[in-house]
């Protein structure tokens, strides 16, 4: 059997450009695809913080160091600039893959340039800013 995971997540990035006209996508700074472990072309799933749309797509390059974050084509009625949205992207594992699996969680300023990475265990994990601790001995708040 196989599970799908997070594998890496860019997380509270902020729209910088909306391209209603483009082919359709979503462009990202080349260093934060580098620094998550995406591809281009990879399938991803957006979340719109602002406005609760979510939906799928694929990623493109933009220029490195840029902090471009852009909705292209159809994805572009999903938001607005200024909007903050959590790109995510899943992988399929199998069990003993899974047991060890972490994600690759990238941290962002307001100009989307990485403050931080991180790949938490999965039974050491801060969830929501440590609002929330999932341990071996079990939840709490």
């Amino acid at each position: 059997m196989f599970r799908q995971l997070l594998r890496a997540k860019l997380h509270r990035v902020t729209v910088t450009d909306a391209n209603l006209a483009y082919e359709g996508s979503l462009t990202v700074d080349e260093e934060l695809i580098r620094e998550a472990g995406l591809q281009c072309y990879e399938l991803v799933m957006v979340s719109n913080l602002n406005n609760g749309e979510r939906f799928e797509t694929y990623v493109i390059p933009g220029p490195a160091g840029s902090g471009t974050i852009a909705l292209n084509g159809p994805a572009a009625r999903k938001g607005l600039i200024g909007d903050l949205l959590i790109i995510f992207c899943y992988a399929f594992y199998n069990e003993e893959e899974a047991q060890e699996h972490s994600p690759t969680i990238v941290l962002v300023d307001h100009n989307n340039r990485m403050v931080s990475k991180r790949q938490p265990s999965q039974w050491d994990m801060d969830i929501h800013e440590g609002n929330l601790r999932i341990s071996t001995t079990g939840t709490r708040r």
